[in-house]
């Protein structure tokens, strides 16, 4: 059996988040639940890569999505912050680290 040069090996299943990756991952959730920023949020576990999108109000685009991509782990880091227009806010091999970008930021719905 040949691999092609993206395979490293057989598919287990989709990437999906551990409990320890989602402990974080929800206390950010839930403090910008509290503060009126964030409504609504969603998962996915794809082939390649696992996102938890977060929606200012249900049935928009997502806001924001925090992206694990193990495949970039020896690289720039499997975790990253995309913005509403596709933009990495910030990425790296650390989680809270990266949701740290969430801290520094000022939100504001905007009507």
């Amino acid at each position: 059996m040949s691999m092609t040069p993206h395979e490293t090996g057989p598919q287990i299943g989709p990437v999906f988040f551990d409990r320890r990756e989602l402990d974080p991952i929800l206390k950010v959730y839930g403090r910008m639940v509290a503060q009126g920023e964030w409504r609504d949020y969603a998962m996915a576990g794809h082939k390649d890569f696992a996102e938890f999108a977060v929606f200012r109000r249900t049935g928009d685009a997502p806001a924001y999505r925090i992206e694990k991509r193990p495949a970039l782990q020896t690289r720039q880091g499997q975790w990253a912050v995309i913005g509403e227009g596709g933009q990495v806010l910030r990425r790296g091999r650390d989680l809270p680290q990266v949701l740290r970008v969430f801290d520094a930021r000022r939100f504001q719905v905007v009507e």
